[in-house]
C-alpha cells in the first residue's frame, strides 16, 4: 500500500465529503478527469461507506 501524501490525502478527503453529500462516482468521475475504477478505489480507501447500486434515486420499484 503507498503512502499517501498530502495532496492525495486532501483528495481523498475532498471526494469522501462530496461522495456523502449525494454526489454519484461518475459525477466525481466528471469533475476529476480521473477513470470511475480510481475514484472507487479511492473512496474505499478512505473508508467510505458505499451506496448500493442505483444510488439514492432507485428507492422505490415503478409498476406500469
Amino acid at each position: 500500500m503507498r503512502k499517501p501524501n498530502k495532496a492525495r490525502e486532501n483528495l481523498l478527503h475532498e471526494l469522501r465529503d462530496q461522495y456523502e453529500d449525494g454526489a454519484s462516482i461518475r459525477k466525481l468521475v466528471a469533475s476529476t478527469g480521473r477513470s470511475y475504477g480510481s475514484i472507487h478505489s479511492m473512496l474505499r480507501e478512505s473508508g467510505t461507506a458505499m451506496r448500493s447500486r442505483g444510488g439514492p434515486n432507485h428507492t422505490r420499484r415503478r409498476v406500469g
